[in-house]
C-alpha cells in the first residue's frame, strides 16, 4: 500500500479561486473591497517573507491590503494605538499582527487589543472561547485548513479516533476542538504523554504539530490512518547541499507504506494557511457589512 498524497497546494488554489469570486461579489454589493491590515514590527526575515506573500495573495484575491511596517523599537503604546485605529477603520475587516514580536512587546496584550470581530488569525481569547462553546467566531487558519483537508478526504468524521500531537494555542488546542465538534473521539498528546507511540497507534486520524523533524515514525501509525503533518523543519544540509531540505514532523517516506493518506511537506498544510486567512477576512467583511456569509465560505 502506498498512501494517497493529500495535495494541500491544489486544494488551497481552489479555495483562493472561490474566495476571489466571492470577494468580487462582496465589492459590488458593498461598494468597497474587503480589507486586510497586516502589521509587521521589526525586520525578522521570515516574517518579512510571510507578510509579503500575504500582501500578494490578498491583492490577487481582489481584496484591499493595508501594510503597516514599524521599526523594531516601536513602543507598545504606539503599536496598541495603531491597532485601535485599525479597529475603528471601516475599510479594514481583518487585522493580523505578525508574530513573533520583538521581546519588549507583550504579544498577549497586543492580541487582546484586536477587535474579536476583526481577529482573522483567531488568536483572541474571545474567539478561543467561542470555538470552545460552539459559537460562531474565527478559528486559527492552520487548524481550520487541516480540517478542510480532512473532511474533503474522509467526509463524516463521526466516531473516528483522532490524536493531535501538540497542544499549542495556535494549532493543537483549536485542532482538537474542531475534531471534537465533528464528533471525532479526540486525544491531545504532548511531551509528557506516556507511551506516545501506543497512543498514536490507536488513531484513525493523526495530526502532528510538534515542530520536531520526522519524530512520528511509520511504526507508530495504525494501518490505513490519515495523517496531517503540520510541522515544517529544515534538516542540516547534507554534503554538497547549500541548505538542508524541508521535512515535516512525520517520517513521510516510511509513513507512506502504512497510512492511507498523508500530507507532504512542503505542499500540504502550508498553502492552506494563507488561503484560510483570505477566507476568514472575507467572512469578516460580510459580517462587518451586515451581509449573510455565503455558504461556499
Amino acid at each position: 500500500m502506498t498512501a494517497e498524497r493529500i495535495d494541500g497546494k491544489a486544494f488551497a488554489a481552489l479555495l483562493r479561486e472561490r474566495v476571489g469570486a466571492l470577494a468580487l461579489q462582496f465589492a459590488s454589493k458593498a461598494g468597497r473591497k474587503a480589507g486586510l491590515a497586516v502589521v509587521l514590527v521589526g525586520e525578522d526575515p521570515a516574517s518579512q517573507v510571510y507578510v509579503g506573500s500575504k500582501h500578494k495573495a490578498t491583492v490577487a484575491a481582489g481584496m484591499a491590503s493595508f501594510e503597516h511596517r514599524l521599526p523594531a523599537d516601536t513602543s507598545e503604546a504606539d503599536l496598541l494605538a495603531l491597532v485601535d485605529q485599525l479597529n475603528n477603520d471601516d475599510a479594514v475587516d481583518g487585522i493580523l499582527v505578525q508574530l513573533p514580536l520583538p521581546d519588549h512587546l507583550d504579544e498577549q496584550a497586543v492580541i487582546a487589543s484586536i477587535s474579536p470581530d476583526k481577529d482573522v488569525d483567531g488568536f483572541h481569547v474571545t474567539n478561543a472561547g467561542r470555538l470552545a462553546v460552539g459559537q460562531s467566531g474565527f478559528v486559527p487558519c492552520t487548524p481550520l485548513g487541516c480540517m478542510m483537508l480532512l473532511t474533503d478526504r474522509l467526509g463524516d468524521l463521526s466516531g473516528l479516533e483522532a490524536v493531535v500531537i501538540g497542544r499549542s494555542n495556535i494549532v493543537g488546542k483549536p485542532m482538537a476542538q474542531l475534531l471534537l465538534d465533528a464528533n471525532a473521539t479526540v486525544t491531545i498528546a504532548h511531551s509528557r504523554t506516556k507511551d506516545l507511540p501506543a497512543v498514536v497507534k490507536r488513531a484513525d486520524i493523526v495530526v502532528a504539530a510538534v515542530g520536531r523533524a520526522e519524530m512520528v515514525k511509520a511504526e507508530w501509525l495504525k494501518d490505513g490512518a490519515t495523517v496531517i503533518d503540520v510541522g515544517i523543519n529544515r534538516l542540516p544540509p547534507a554534503e554538497g547541499e547549500q541548505k538542508g531540505r524541508l521535512v515535516g514532523d512525520v517520517d513521510y517516506a516510511a509513513a507512506q507504506g502504512v497510512a492511507s493518506a498523508i500530507t507532504p511537506v512542503p505542499g500540504g498544510v502550508g498553502p492552506m494557511t494563507i488561503a484560510v486567512l483570505l477566507r476568514n477576512t472575507l467572512v469578516a467583511a460580510y459580517r462587518n457589512a451586515g451581509f449573510d456569509v455565503p455558504e461556499e465560505l
